[in-house]
């Protein structure tokens, strides 16, 4: 019976923080370990002079036979352990929950928060500082209330300062990312101390709690304990997250972050003046993020696994892409898509400059977007991180949007029209233009955001493997949307190779499912996985801490070219007409391919 509160740990807390840390394996990181330490060292600070507190006043009992011995300031070593695993396994969920979510674009003040949200920030303190006078009370008065009084008076104040410095954030945070790290450890740790308290491992004396129960044996001081524990322990990685999304959003006023951050940057950034945040690149990554999950959901979860200010730069960059994009393909006329080609062609020679013109300022730049582009296009250019990426990528792009352009439906009806994609190697110049830019210029992100600087041949080597990536990339593109293209009016497979078959681009618009084309997305497969071949080893050459992500990021696309494979034994799973991955497929090709690279 002496190792019955070891017992415990070893059915009910050990296991789930096991499991935890198996999943999490793959995606954890330096910094989420730092964190998590963290959290563990400041619980273990907190709760030990409160525990000693009860136990020495005869407030928490634990039964000779139940521990097996050994005490820190009266509290045994399995209740110290305790302290450790409960904060350790919440952590873990948090983290787990919390891992798509990109907590840049929660960044708040005051002036930026609606009235709503400042009335709650408000209300959470009035009802915090109620709980820690209602507490105060309970204690002073002593008798059966003293154990609840207890509680509020040790971990409200706690909770006052967290939602004092990270209310906004909080509140702003989705709902499920901070309700489920707490609830779900409560509820499980509440059946966890109703077995415990039945089974006399511990106990609270009568003349100090107020002997009502939530059911069973399960107190309800123990259930409240056990809720604000969980809370604070959560409202501390909240606190964590937010400064850490300070350091990696506002590169102006910080420069230069170390992984892990220092604790005098951290302190630094958690006492930082809110008027000071640049709510406008605030509100630009939450409107990136928006076009991210709306327009790429294997991207979308690919970037939750880059580190810090390189997933933000990313996010950034495909939404100027996709934007760039949109302009064009969203046009009525010809005439007015190359328009947009143009202003985006000036944009760059301003933010590049020519040949004739040195790089303009950065007002000049913002103040040409204002008066040129819509609104809800501007953030994308004005955010664009052009310092790190070279610009022939990006011209290049634009010139595949000109190819897009040749798909005119009424240049179609003209007798002597010809689709502009005419044979493999004017695909293969498509795929460049509109998809090897892309890949190389998240490559030079990569980089640049790498602590591990690479050699310049090094580089050369995955500059050329990045693009040759980007045609295995592209043509899966094109092999997955042959139907939503045709619906455009667009044929993007070579029309030599519908020769062969007695087709004509006309013959894939009216029928774009006939089996004659569902053997060209074969063969057009078939090309894409031997570009992936070509170059997939050569990203082992990758930055350690830029490897796994990136991988994870062509992993996720190319999973779409099989299930396009597959689709000829299997059911295909469509949306809008394109084939679409399973969420828990997406998710075990990232977790698979991360736990190779650990």
């Amino acid at each position: 019976m002496a190792y019955d509160y070891a017992l415990v740990h070893l059915k009910y807390t050990i296991p789930p923080a096991g499991l935890l840390t198996f999943v999490l394996w793959p995606l954890l990181t330096k910094l989420d370990f730092h964190k998590t330490i963290t959290l563990i060292l400041v619980a273990f600070s907190a709760t030990l002079p409160w525990d000693s507190y009860l136990v020495r006043h005869g407030v928490w009992t634990y039964p000779a036979d139940a521990v097996v011995g050994p005490r820190l300031f009266g509290v045994p070593v399995e209740e110290l352990f305790f302290f450790i695993i409960q904060t350790y396994i919440t952590s873990m969920l948090y983290i787990l929950v919390n891992k798509p979510i990109l907590h840049a674009q929660f960044i708040a003040n005051k002036d930026n928060s609606s009235p709503k949200t400042r009335l709650i920030k408000a209300v959470g303190h009035l009802l915090l500082i109620g709980c820690i006078a209602a507490g105060a009370l309970l204690v002073k008065s002593g008798g059966t209330g003293t154990y609840l009084g207890l509680i509020l008076i040790w971990a409200c104040p706690f909770a006052l300062l967290t939602w004092t410095l990270s209310g906004y954030f909080l509140i702003g945070l989705p709902r499920a990312s901070v309700a489920i790290p707490i609830i779900v450890p409560t509820v499980y740790l509440w059946i966890v101390d109703e077995l415990a308290l039945g089974r006399g491992t511990w106990a609270i004396e009568s003349g100090t709690k107020l002997g009502w129960r939530l059911w069973g044996s399960l107190e309800v001081e123990e259930a409240v304990f056990f809720l604000v524990t969980n809370a604070l322990i959560v409202f501390g990685m909240v606190a964590l997250d937010r400064a850490l999304a300070i350091l990696y959003a506002f590169p102006e006023l910080f420069p230069v972050v170390s992984d892990p951050p220092s604790p005098a940057l951290l302190v630094k950034t958690i006492l930082l003046d809110p008027a000071k945040y640049d709510m406008a690149r605030i509100k630009g990554i939450r409107e990136a993020v928006g076009t991210l999950r709306r327009k790429s959901r294997s991207f979308y979860l690919a970037s939750s696994v880059f580190p810090g200010r390189l997933r933000i730069d990313l996010i950034l960059l495909y939404s100027f892409c996709r934007v760039a994009d949109d302009l064009i393909d969203d046009s009525r006329a010809n005439v007015e898509a190359l328009m947009w080609i143009q202003k985006l062609t000036n944009y760059l020679d301003l933010v590049y400059g020519t040949n004739d013109h040195s790089p303009s300022s950065t007002h000049s730049i913002n103040d040409f977007v204002e008066k040129n582009f819509p609104k809800a296009a501007r953030s994308a250019l004005e955010l664009l991180p052009t310092k790190p990426l070279p610009k022939r990528p990006f011209y290049e792009l634009l010139e595949g949007f000109r190819t897009d352009l040749a798909f005119s439906r009424s240049d179609i009806k003209e007798e002597k029209y010809q689709f502009p994609i005419k044979n493999e190697a004017e695909l293969e110049l498509y795929a460049h233009r509109v998809a090897s830019t892309a890949g190389e210029l998240c490559l030079w992100l990569g980089f640049h955001h790498s602590e591990t600087k690479l050699p310049k041949a090094k580089e050369a080597i995955l500059v050329v493997a990045s693009q040759t990536m980007g045609h295995a990339l592209q043509y899966v593109n094109i092999a997955r949307d042959i139907q939503v293209d045709a619906g455009m009016g667009r044929v993007y497979l070579p029309t030599n190779w519908l020769k062969k078959e007695d087709l004509t681009p006309e013959d894939v618009i009216k029928e774009p499912n006939q089996p004659k084309v569902e053997n060209l997305r074969q063969k057009l497969l078939d090309m894409a996985f031997k570009e992936y071949e070509r170059s997939r080893s050569i990203m082992n050459v990758l930055p350690r801490e830029v490897r796994g992500p990136l991988i994870v990021a062509v992993e996720s696309y190319m999973e779409i070219g099989r299930v396009l494979r597959e689709r000829t034994v299997t059911p295909l799973n469509t949306r809008r007409g394109r084939a679409t991955v399973p969420r828990l497929r997406r998710l075990w090709v990232a977790w698979e391919n991360l736990l190779a690279e650990r």
